[in-house]
């Protein structure tokens, strides 16, 4: 039987082990190039795994799209499969856009955002204006420090909507420095 499915489907599975390596390579490039950038701009190593993580699955779903035509699916089969997982999932991400759209702000904040996990910042809202060290930036949200301590989750879509001001670079107290009293 194994001999049989490796005569059949040889081309196929040679071709298949050039996609994977192909792609194993241009994701390895990709990685290295978030991460390079990251840290040269001075993004923490949470928001480099959680891009690194956005890319290998956007690389998947390509391996799984190519390996598809590569064993003789059509287009138009895949096209109808494809139509109807993305209407389900249309349908789903309408009633929580909120959290479709937070994730993408994520993305272009990791890669165009002026501000750092330690910026005490001013984001000027009508209703709810707040002045906070920012501890922690995350997929869907920030984690924002108040000057009483208390702790803020602020969406980022909002963060990209907002005019926004840097008070201080680096606000956060190092405990080194101020014997042991973080802020």
């Amino acid at each position: 039987m194994l001999i049989k499915f490796h005569e059949v489907y040889q081309n196929e599975l040679i071709i298949s082990g050039i996609i994977i390596i192909a792609l194993l390579v241009l994701r390895s490039i990709v990685n290295f190039t978030i991460t390079k950038v990251a840290r040269k701009n001075g993004i923490n190593d949470a928001r480099i795994r959680l891009m690194r993580r956005y890319v290998s699955v956007n690389f998947l779903i390509v391996g799984l799209l190519l390996e598809a035509f590569v064993f003789g699916a059509e287009f138009k089969e895949l096209a109808v499969v494809f139509s109807s997982i993305f209407a389900v999932i249309g349908i789903g991400l309408f009633a929580i856009w909120s959290i479709l759209s937070n994730v993408t702000s994520g993305i272009i904040m990791f890669f165009n955002f002026p501000y750092k996990v330690g910026d005490k910042i001013e984001i000027h809202d009508h209703d709810f204006p707040i002045t906070a060290i920012i501890e922690d930036i995350r997929a869907f949200q920030l984690h924002l420090r108040l000057d009483n301590g208390n702790l803020v989750t602020y969406p980022n879509n909002l963060m990209l909507q907002k005019a926004v001001t840097l008070i201080k670079k680096d606000a956060i107290v190092k405990p080194h420095e101020d014997d042991g009293d973080a802020v």
